[in-house]
């Protein structure tokens, strides 16, 4: 029997008490947003209860896809026989920007997850992380949604 352990980020803006892994979570995405000259994000609950069922749903059926019918933004990461950081997951999410053209809003190859996280209009993140068997799965959330179909991220 496959036993799940999930950590939830569960960060408030205004909370003293903060946990190191959502504290770096939050510090990575507002670093790639500043390089960029955007505002930081802030931490949902909401968002980090959802990202922690969705992971966990991922870990347990052995999938790695998103959710059904999001209301919110998400970036996905897996990796297995390892462990992960929230930097190194931001960092691999982030090196997309090097296939994102902004001066023509064109992608090369993959920039979502880049682009989800730089996306001006989003406000709100909320992450989690489901660790069993030699596996991880991160999902982080965004309110609002990024990655609008001709629009620019910034």
């Amino acid at each position: 029997m496959r036993i799940a352990r999930i950590i939830s980020f569960l960060l408030a803006a205004t909370c003293a008490a903060q946990t190191p892994i959502a504290t770096d979570m939050l510090a990575a995405h507002n670093a790639v947003r500043a390089r960029v000259g955007l505002p930081p994000l802030t931490w949902s609950d909401k968002l980090a209860q959802r990202a922690e069922a969705w992971a966990d749903i991922l870990l347990t059926r052995n999938r790695f896809s998103h959710s059904p019918k999001p209301s919110y933004g998400q970036n996905l990461f897996a990796i297995a026989g390892a462990a992960a950081s929230p930097a190194q997951v931001v960092r691999e999410w982030a090196s997309e920007s090097r296939d994102y053209d902004y001066d023509s809003n064109i992608c090369r190859y993959v920039c979502g997850h880049y682009t989800q996280i730089v996306w001006a209009s989003t406000k709100e993140i909320g992450c989690a992380v489901a660790r069993g068997d030699r596996r991880e799965i991160w999902v982080c959330n965004y309110d609002p949604p990024g990655n609008w179909i001709g629009k620019r991220p910034y």
